[in-house]
């Protein structure tokens, strides 16, 4: 399907997926299946300003593009059944695989993946929070720095049987306060890759090009400028940052 038909043919709606907070819809355009969320769907949230949680999606989407990574699905705007919204292409997963879960803490394997935290379940038996050791997540981790992911749930990673992985949910995103919380905090002080500091350097350039024309459609000129300092800070230091701050360094729930 062409991208014009993406944007201009019908979207049908198939179903709604009752988990999202927001209204969110699965739907198709032809035979291509599609997430759709409204911008009407959208609830208000305290610790972001008013605005539509969809151009923060497209916004991501499009710092994805300028990365060269592929860490978001192709995201659109357009008109809906229920008012303009994003639209995103749905991706399949491989039910055999998981970038994030949590384990028995005396089940945390010695490579391969990295430990983030422990707790307790409801039994009090003690497990880990662990992720996934590799460069497509690590490129997810850097992403979600540049964009001040607030969001990064274990859900929201989606594993490809190829072994991509792909990030949706990109609403709490470009504050221009400090607001990371994620899962990936397994290379916390790790030195980026040579491939990790050329991608930011990337946006830090596209930013005085098309890719910041494109964001003042969609984010405010501070928000803007504070994406511009994550990057400088980010290219600075050299390594992936700690938490600070006295706001949770994870989402809840983390699932």
């Amino acid at each position: 399907m062409s991208p014009l038909d993406l944007v201009t043919a019908e979207l049908t709606l198939t179903g709604r997926i009752t988990t999202a907070s927001n209204a969110t819809f699965l739907g198709s355009i032809g035979e291509t299946t599609v997430v759709y969320k409204p911008i009407a769907g959208e609830k208000p949230l305290w610790d972001f300003p008013e605005g539509c949680l969809a151009h923060r999606e497209m916004a991501a989407y499009l710092v994805s593009e300028a990365f060269t990574w592929n860490v978001v699905p192709r995201t659109w705007l357009r008109d809906g059944p229920f008012g303009e919204g994003m639209v995103q292409l749905w991706q399949e997963t491989d039910p055999d695989q998981s970038a994030v879960d949590l384990i028995a803490a005396e089940d945390v394997p010695e490579s391969g993946w990295k430990q983030v935290l422990e707790g307790q379940d409801e039994s009090g038996r003690v497990v880990a929070l662990v992720h996934e050791d590799t460069s497509p997540l690590r490129r997810m981790a850097v992403f979600d720095v540049v964009v001040n992911n607030a969001d990064r749930k274990g859900d929201h990673i989606l594993a490809s049987a190829d072994g991509h992985r792909y990030g949706v949910d990109h609403g709490l995103t470009f504050h221009t306060d400090h607001k990371l919380r994620t899962v990936l905090w397994g290379w916390l002080g790790e030195e980026l890759t040579s491939d990790e500091l050329d991608g930011v350097d990337r946006i830090s350039g596209a930013l005085n090009g098309e890719l910041g024309r494109e964001l003042t459609d969609l984010l405010t000129a501070d928000e803007i400028a504070a994406l511009d300092a994550r990057c400088a800070r980010l290219r600075s230091a050299g390594r992936f940052p700690a938490p600070r701050g006295n706001m949770s360094a994870v989402p809840w729930p983390l699932f």
